[in-house]
């Protein structure tokens, strides 16, 4: 179902993916830039667009600090530029359809929804450093209040 979950330390992997544009982008010509890459299930539900419009909030610190935001999820690049538009989303959103990057980074699994035990993407963000490391692996955070932990991790300005 996963592959094991990834720590601290380990280089991230490789990937390359279409954005919502249907533009290719790849992780590794992002070095040199700390990059977050959070995985989402899926686009337009009510805690996806939460966390997204969180992170469109805050972009202006992040790009400050010279840290690039990546959102994944299954969804197609047509579904993915709705919701970029629909939410004013000024961010790099990733189509997984496959699932290949999600099962690679841990984060395609069994979780809990609602009381049942379900398989689907397990919200999960990763920090990744300047040379492709991660730095902070967090898995099955919580769509609210999520951006906010990262920017103070980070040292943001508010």
């Amino acid at each position: 179902m996963t592959d094991a979950r990834l720590a601290p330390g380990d280089l991230a992997p490789d990937f390359t993916l279409l954005d919502q544009d249907g533009t290719p982008v790849t992780l590794s010509e992002l070095r040199g830039a700390k990059v977050v890459l959070y995985f989402y299930p899926e686009a337009m539900t009510p805690g996806c667009t939460t966390e997204a419009c969180d992170f469109r909030d805050s972009l202006n610190s992040f790009a400050a600090a010279g840290v690039r935001v990546l959102g994944v999820s299954k969804d197609d690049v047509d579904k993915l530029k709705r919701f970029a538009e629909r939410d004013r989303l000024t961010f790099t959103l990733l189509s997984d359809p496959d699932l290949a990057v999600q099962q690679t980074y841990g984060v395609w699994g069994e979780k809990s929804l609602y009381g049942k035990i379900v398989v689907g993407a397990i919200r999960s963000t990763f920090i990744i450093d300047e040379d492709g490391r991660i730095e902070k692996a967090l898995y099955n955070v919580k769509a609210t209040g999520h951006v906010a932990r990262l920017r103070r991790e980070l040292g943001l300005a508010a």
